[in-house]
């Protein structure tokens, strides 16, 4: 502990330096191993507010719009106004990715650990509970007790050799549906329902007791397979994406979810939403899909023990998307944000609403005050009250 307070002080000099020799210094993400015991003595806890610099998973609850920082923590914005939301405050969980809220208290990742905070009084957010080793899947390269940690390291510029090196030895850190729920984007993780929280990992599903909510407890895992990537819940089923279809479980008996049946399809990136007895399913190429087109698929799920396609629209790269109503809501990338009428199921690609083309767009929530979308340049928020017409309200921008 002592030598990670020198270090940190030292960061915090070399930062000052830089102040007056700006041109001298950058900022660059280190990553380096770290032990279990080093990961659960970084800090912790509600900051003041800070501008978000990379956006991932969102989230809403009551009057609030969180916004997930990777690896970083979760931004806290005020959005009782949708056209101005204000930027409350900052809890600091290194390694976190995902998040969810019940009855105030927020569920967290950090690396292999679950953290619960209680967030009745925003501003005073304590942690109540840490449960460890959870997500083993984050152990790096499957070594137990050490994990990869990535930070923002202040580093000397050098010229060598006619380009420019990191100086990264010298500064670099040596830490080395009950209850009262909120939303969550199609690309989460994790999800809540019947007083437990579901989570998912590369290869399962994870079950939590969150009855009492401020103290949750892990009861099992199940297998599902390696590649799984989202997790969707609807009537007490749990619709569950991975890179090769969509697993179907009935959470009736919400601590024994028993598996119904599996949509499968070709090797691909799948997230996935549910609406009525239709479940809609986006297929992309890019990263680490190796699908051969891009698609969404309308899935037939009145007989959830046998899933069948209803059919298949080409797409330019779908990520996230949403429901709401007679609306369907779809990312596409670095290709916009497109909505459709979707009454009629086999005819939603001659029914698109409208294309926003200069979006880059991942994840979408359709909130009960906005349509909410996350992308490169940061969160966007619509009326959109006509889906033919969104209007944007308001735009929390990604200071990179």
């Amino acid at each position: 502990m002592k030598k990670y307070l020198i270090n940190v002080l030292l960061l915090l000099l070399v930062a000052a330096f830089t102040q007056c020799k700006k041109d001298e210094y950058e900022v660059i993400k280190l990553t380096k191993m770290i032990t279990v015991e080093q990961m659960r003595a970084l800090p912790v806890g509600l900051t003041k507010a800070t501008e978000t610099k990379k956006t991932g998973k969102i989230y809403i609850y009551n009057d609030y719009l969180f916004i997930n920082e990777p690896g970083e923590g979760i931004h806290i914005y005020n959005n009782i106004n949708p056209n101005a939301p204000v930027n409350t405050a900052f809890i600091q969980i290194p390694g976190n990715v995902d998040l969810a809220i019940q009855n105030n208290i927020l569920y967290a990742d950090s690396f292999i650990d679950l953290l619960a905070f209680d967030i009745s009084n925003m501003n005073s957010i304590k942690q109540v509970k840490r449960v460890n080793d959870v997500f083993k899947q984050v152990y790096s390269a499957g070594v137990q007790k050490y994990l990869f940690y990535t930070k923002d390291t202040v580093v000397k510029k050098q010229v060598y050799k006619g380009g420019v090196v990191n100086d990264i030895a010298a500064y670099s850190s040596s830490s080395s549906q009950g209850g009262s729920y909120g939303q969550g984007g199609s690309m989460a993780r994790f999800t809540l329902m019947n007083d437990y929280l579901y989570t998912v990992g590369l290869y399962e599903l994870g079950l939590f007791d969150v009855k009492n909510a401020s103290n949750p407890s892990f009861i099992k895992s199940i297998n599902l397979g390696w590649g799984v990537e989202t997790i969707f819940p609807y009537d007490n089923k749990l619709f569950i994406g991975t890179n090769t279809g969509m697993h179907i479980f009935n959470a009736t008996d919400a601590a024994n979810p028993v598996k119904l049946s599996t949509y499968s399809h070709i090797f691909a990136c799948d997230p996935v939403v549910v609406q009525g007895k239709f479940a809609y399913v986006t297929l992309r190429t890019g990263n680490n899909c190796r699908q051969a087109s891009n698609q969404l698929e309308v899935v037939d799920i009145e007989d959830p023990t046998k899933p069948k396609l209803l059919i298949a629209y080409p797409m330019q790269n779908p990520h996230g998307l949403s429901v709401n109503g007679n609306n369907l809501f779809l990312c596409e990338g670095n290709f916009g944000i497109k909505s459709f009428n979707i009454t009629d199921n086999k005819a939603i690609g001659n029914n698109m609403l409208q294309h926003l083309q200069n979006i880059k767009s991942f994840d979408v929530i359709a909130g009960p005050k906005s349509l909410i979308v996350t992308g490169d340049d940061g969160v966007y928020q619509f009326n959109y009250s006509n889906a033919s017409n969104l209007r944007q309200l308001s735009l929390i921008k990604v200071q990179k």
